[in-house]
């Protein structure tokens, strides 16, 4: 890649937590410019993230060796993506902690960096209605810029985000999309 992002190591500690999930963050390089694999989500009821754009991933299951089996297991199972095949892992981002709105636990999301090696079809399970590819150095000099309206409860909130291609990428995956930025060397 042309770009290079400090990234910490894949085997840094992971504290525990009763609930974690994992996510894979896929590069890939389009021409000079890093692109970046995101799914929309499926509209499930019940669902807390139904429709939204993330990164493939998903919940630490008990027959998970670590968090990064995680990662790989929930992008083949969600994408269709064996990253142990056709990717090579790089690190990790920061880790991240969800704020729950109910007396659920809170979520400790773990994000690990993959860079494409080779040309992949991507198999949506019955969890993505979409895969696409995000031009990172668009999205990093400001070009899908926006901000999007959230009501939670009576309180209205302007989150930033980017729009692309008709979807709004925001919250979690927004936030994990700067992280991967501030480390872009």
């Amino acid at each position: 890649m042309n770009s290079r992002f400090e990234l910490e190591p894949l085997r840094a500690r992971i504290d525990p937590h009763p609930r974690r999930a994992a996510v894979a963050v896929v590069l890939r390089r389009n021409q000079d410019d890093p692109e970046v694999l995101l799914m929309k989500r499926a509209e499930a009821p019940g669902d807390r993230w139904s429709g939204h754009v993330s990164f493939p991933g998903g919940r630490e299951e008990p027959a998970d060796d670590s968090m990064f089996v995680t990662a790989v297991r929930e992008t083949r199972e969600e994408v269709g993506l064996d990253l142990l095949q056709a990717a090579r892992p790089l690190g990790r981002l920061t880790t991240t902690n969800t704020r729950p709105r109910t007396p659920v636990r809170p979520l400790v999301i773990v994000p690990y960096v993959f860079e494409l090696q080779k040309p992949v079809t991507l198999e949506l399970n019955a969890e993505a209605q979409e895969a696409f590819w995000l031009p990172l150095g668009a999205a990093f000099t400001g070009q899908f810029d926006g901000i999007h309206p959230y009501r939670m409860g009576p309180v209205r909130m302007n989150f930033p985000c980017f729009h692309y291609a008709g979807k709004t990428i925001w919250g979690l995956t927004y936030k994990m999309l700067m992280d991967l930025k501030a480390r872009q060397t």
